[in-house]
């Protein structure tokens, strides 16, 4: 893999680096152990300005170039997720349910072998801005460092990510241009009847068949309210409900998910969840309340910025190694939040076959990481050249 030179003599460190973020993975806003490392090697670096405390634990890092001109910016995720590991490394999490299963200690560990080489070379004019986010998982931490202004303060005009994915060829880039990943809503439905025995359900009026009947009317929404040909998932993915065999339960509760591309579509979507909602509470004689959030809005590349972000791509890994018009995907992604607010794109970066995200087997493959650090340092001294 024709990664820089410099970047690859790093690998023993940055795989050093990459295994203790492993080992100490820490949820959304509070990440002091994650911070404090990043922080430190930052230093080691000689970066010119390190700014600690955005979003909690968020850093924002400056290096400077060799003469006045733009700053770009480029964004690891630091945040793990609440699950066991499972994965059988040496290096396990050393944090009882909690684990780096989406990769965000990888991507971390990229973006400091590029500072490391940004930081020593300089072979740019401007600036580089690293924003180490936290929380990508769960409060939407990019939309927090974006409202607390650091694309003003540090007067970024453009913003570039990576992220690992599994199954796809080890160093092969997928991008495209426009929607990349969708937005992402939650619905919670509460429903409450009246409980009693189970051999006098006529007593009662029961929200386990009230439950049921609205599980299954959502699910025409994709199929019969919707238009096939634009993007839609609508999953129910939980039922509460029920405490014996022989008692009808005063309350049930639905959760699920909602991805989508375009705003007429989900609110489409709403609107018809509402309707189901409200319909069936009157046809099954109860009361029944949908809570409907809409959380990150979708992950859209700018078309310009993918085409040079690919053709850096095709640099580090060689033209049949970059798809730069890949499916989009119903996975949400905050990096959406920096989207809206600077031009920029979003790439996945092959890991291989391994477990998929999320899974308690899942482990970051190092043999990337010069890859994904290659990629941001030349995208840095193509963006901005010397000269």
């Amino acid at each position: 893999m024709p990664v820089i030179n410099r970047i690859a003599g790093y690998s023993a460190e940055m795989k050093a680096w990459r295994r203790h973020l492993h080992q100490i993975p820490e949820l959304v806003l509070d990440l002091p152990k994650t911070a404090a490392f990043v922080a430190e090697r930052l230093r080691e670096f000689g970066v010119d300005e390190i700014h600690e405390g955005i979003a909690t634990s968020g850093i924002v890092a400056v290096i400077n170039g060799q003469a006045t001109g733009p700053t770009i910016g480029l964004r690891a995720d630091m945040d793990a997720l609440p699950i066991t590991e499972d994965s059988g490394v040496d290096h396990t999490s050393l944090h009882d349910g909690q684990m780096h299963a989406c990769g965000h200690d990888g991507h971390t560990t990229m973006l400091l072998g590029a500072a490391k080489y940004l930081a020593e070379t300089r072979n740019f004019k401007g600036r580089v801005a690293l924003i180490f986010q936290p929380a990508e998982e769960a409060v939407g931490g990019a939309e927090i460092m974006v409202n607390e202004g650091i694309m003003d303060r540090f007067q970024i005009t453009e913003v570039y990510a990576l992220h690992n994915a599994p199954g796809v060829p080890v160093g092969h880039f997928l991008t495209r241009p426009g929607p990349m990943m969708a937005a992402v809503d939650e619905f919670h439905i509460n429903i409450t009847g009246l409980g009693g025995h189970g051999a006098m359900p006529h007593e009662t009026r029961d929200p386990v068949v009230a439950a049921c009947g609205i599980a299954q009317a959502i699910q025409t929404i994709v199929s019969r309210n919707h238009n096939v040909f634009r993007d839609l998932v609508v999953s129910v993915t939980q039922i509460h409900t029920g405490s014996a065999d022989n008692i009808v339960p005063e309350t049930a509760y639905i959760n699920g998910t909602v991805r989508t591309f375009e705003t007429e579509v989900q609110d489409m979507v709403i609107a018809r969840m509402k309707a189901i909602v409200e319909g069936h509470a009157i046809s099954y004689g109860v009361s029944a309340e949908l809570d409907y959030d809409t959380w990150y809005p979708a992950t859209v590349n700018d078309e310009e910025r993918v085409v040079f972000a690919a053709d850096v791509a095709r640099e580090i890994a060689g033209d049949a190694q970059v798809d730069a018009d890949a499916e989009r995907q119903m996975g949400a992604e905050d990096f959406s939040y920096m989207l809206q607010a600077r031009p920029g794109a979003y790439l996945f970066l092959g890991q291989g076959d391994s477990a998929g995200l999320h899974q308690p087997q899942y482990d970051f493959n190092d043999e990337i990481a010069p890859i994904g650090a290659s990629f941001f340092a030349r995208l840095v001294e193509r963006a901005q050249p010397l000269g």
